[in-house]
């Protein structure tokens, strides 16, 4: 689902480290993944973007497929939230609509860091609950904001 953000120019507004954080303190929880990706203005489809995104980035290598991708494009005022095979399963597409309107209600207020933080820890409650972190589990995906 792509969901249109209203606030013009968030990405003066991002605060990188607190959405690291975020990342790391949920991952700390679960064997998934989360990653977060804010894409410059380009025209085409968001979704379609994402989700060569989410391979670029290498989300559907996680043995159980439970990656999640925040992909946000504040040129465009869009953004879309996906999750891969394994944690969809587990949740459905409603939880994701409820994902997701959770985060653009923050963004439409102007704090796309605050809204992609709700997100995480959102994704991240479910994603400990269906994939709870397994010590000694092979190392993850960087927790780092891609900004491609």
């Amino acid at each position: 689902m792509v969901k249109h953000i209203v606030h013009r120019n968030l990405a003066r507004h991002v605060d990188t480290a607190a959405i690291e954080a975020a990342i790391a303190a949920a991952e700390l929880r679960t064997s998934g993944q989360i990653r977060v990706s804010i894409a410059p203005h380009f025209w085409g489809d968001v979704r379609k973007t994402a989700e060569r995104a989410f391979e670029r980035m290498g989300m559907t290598a996680t043995p159980e497929r439970n990656a999640v991708l925040f992909f946000v494009v504040p040129g465009r005022r869009k953004f879309t939230v996906l999750g891969d095979a394994g944690i969809h399963g587990k949740v459905g597409q409603e939880f994701w609509e409820k994902v997701t309107e959770a985060v653009a209600e923050r963004f439409r207020e102007g704090d796309l860091t605050g809204g992609l933080v709700h997100g995480i820890r959102t994704v991240g409650e479910q994603l400990a609950r269906h994939f709870p972190y397994e010590p000694g589990s092979a190392p993850g995906l960087p927790n780092t904001v891609d900004l491609s």
